[in-house]
């Protein structure tokens, strides 16, 4: 049986557990979601842009309160979570400024070049979309998909992580103290065995999921054998490329901060630091200085950088991965052991010295461990950046035009970033390659993203 229940990371103790639901209230929001479709779709843009102002005068109103309820259920430091919920405010802002652009009929060509007296694109909702979303942005992850959706017209069905309940019913509750009907978004308290029901259900049009590798390939399967569309965004293994051109200190500052983004588990921080030999010296010095900077402790005092890891289970994979690579010739150059107390708390590390044996040179860490290389150029910059199954961000830093423009080109990713931190903005699509999935979210293709494309032809 699944357990639902908020466990506070910063001490390991289960502060509230919640009762999943039944078969039959499933159904009854699946049915209820359906229904609100109906007359949904035909609400006057103008009125869900109002809707969802208010959710973004919510976010802002309530910033703190909801900034202390996502340090309690995953453990990021309060005033990242607090800067979340800011981000959520502005997205929803973004979207009800904007949709009605992104949505409007779009006439590619003279009518007559078609032969027509009218011809244009017309963007419809779909229905109902499931919404699988993970723990370590529970409010951004979210909102980056109902801000949109709930814009284009369609209604949202969210399961969420099983750790973050009281994120996923605030969600909820957002939307329906903001003005949206009552069917628009609801939460499905449930496990992940009961994703299945849900999307095989002929009410339910589609899917979005964030989260990892073997959880988008189950929902991609089941949605392809029910030939519904997906968005997948999975996980990323990010390269972060410096060569001697660059700004050392800005990037050597810049890669302790993204490598320790939200406690070293966001999927698009940089994680394999591949650095030119010409700079690799001065770089690694002071990457190792600031890593070993980062304040580690409690996630609600102001001056931590790092709370503690999500879970017991998140750490010790991360201590696998890292004692994988030292019994196979790597080298800890800063942190490596977990510190003594209470909770699931992991120094920022730094490893040289990785090689394709060890499973680090492969995998995603998930957690503020920092992978380490030296390159002779940029050709092995590139080959070294590309050699992952992933492909959702990347960084480069140099002030050589010649070498931003081939990182540009060469870099096999969804994102690249010339001298700054890889990040998410609305304006921008935001989503990966190979496998760290497919689809787009945010900017106009997150609206379009579950909206049937219409051709009308008029004669």
């Amino acid at each position: 049986m699944t357990t639902i229940a908020t466990t506070n990371p910063a001490t390991g103790e289960v502060e509230k557990t919640f009762d999943a639901l039944t078969d039959e209230e499933v159904d009854r929001r699946i049915a209820r979601a359906a229904e609100t479709f109906a007359s949904y779709r035909r609400t006057p843009l103008e009125q869900r842009a109002e809707w969802m102002n208010e959710a973004a005068g919510i976010l802002d109103r309530e910033s703190e309160q909801i900034g202390a309820m996502l340090t309690t259920e995953m453990g990021k430091t309060l005033k990242a979570a607090g800067a979340e919920a800011r981000k959520c405010a502005a997205a929803c802002r973004f979207y009800a400024a904007h949709a009605a652009e992104f949505l409007a009929d779009r006439r590619p060509a003279e009518p007559g070049d078609v032969g027509a007296s009218d011809a244009y694109v017309r963007y419809e909702p779909l229905g109902p979309v499931l919404a699988v979303m993970p723990w370590n942005f529970p409010l951004w992850q979210v909102v980056r998909f109902a801000a949109p959706g709930l814009m284009a017209g369609n209604v949202g069905l969210l399961k969420h992580s099983s750790n973050v309940p009281q994120t996923a019913l605030f969600l909820e509750d957002l939307f329906r103290r903001a003005g949206f009907p009552e069917g628009a978004f609801q939460t499905l308290l449930i496990g992940s065995a009961e994703v299945e029901r849900v999307l095989r259900d002929p009410r339910v049009k589609a899917a979005t999921l964030t989260g990892s590798e073997p959880a988008g390939r189950s929902v991609a399967s089941i949605a392809a054998d029910e030939i519904k569309p997906t968005v997948l965004e999975l996980g990323g293994s990010d390269p972060f490329v410096v060569m001697p051109s660059a700004d050392i200190e800005a990037a050597a500052r810049t890669a302790a901060e993204s490598r320790c983004l939200n406690n070293g588990q966001s999927c698009i921080s940089a994680k394999r630091f591949i650095v030119d030999i010409g700079c690799a010296d001065e770089f690694e010095r002071l990457f190792v200085a600031n890593m070993r900077a980062q304040k580690v402790g409690d996630p609600m005092d102001d001056a931590t950088d790092v709370g503690p890891l999500v879970s017991e289970q998140g750490r010790a994979e991360v201590e696998e991965l890292v004692a994988d690579a030292v019994e196979k010739g790597a080298t800890v150059l800063c942190g490596g052991r977990r510190p003594d107390g209470p909770g699931w708390f992991y120094p920022p590390t730094v490893v040289s010295g990785v090689t394709p044996e060890m499973r680090m040179y492969h995998e995603e860490v998930f957690g503020p461990v920092a992978s380490l290389f030296r390159v002779r150029g940029v050709s092995e910059a590139v080959e070294v950046a590309n050699a992952t199954g992933f492909g959702l961000g990347s960084n480069a830093w140099t002030r050589d035009g010649t070498e931003r423009d081939r990182f540009v080109r060469e870099l096999d990713a969804g994102q690249v970033f010339i001298n700054g931190k890889t990040t998410s903005y609305p304006e921008l699509p935001f989503g990966g390659v190979k496998r760290s999935g497919y689809g787009r979210e945010l900017s106009a293709d997150g609206v379009r993203a579950f909206c049937n494309a219409k051709t009308v032809w008029v004669g």
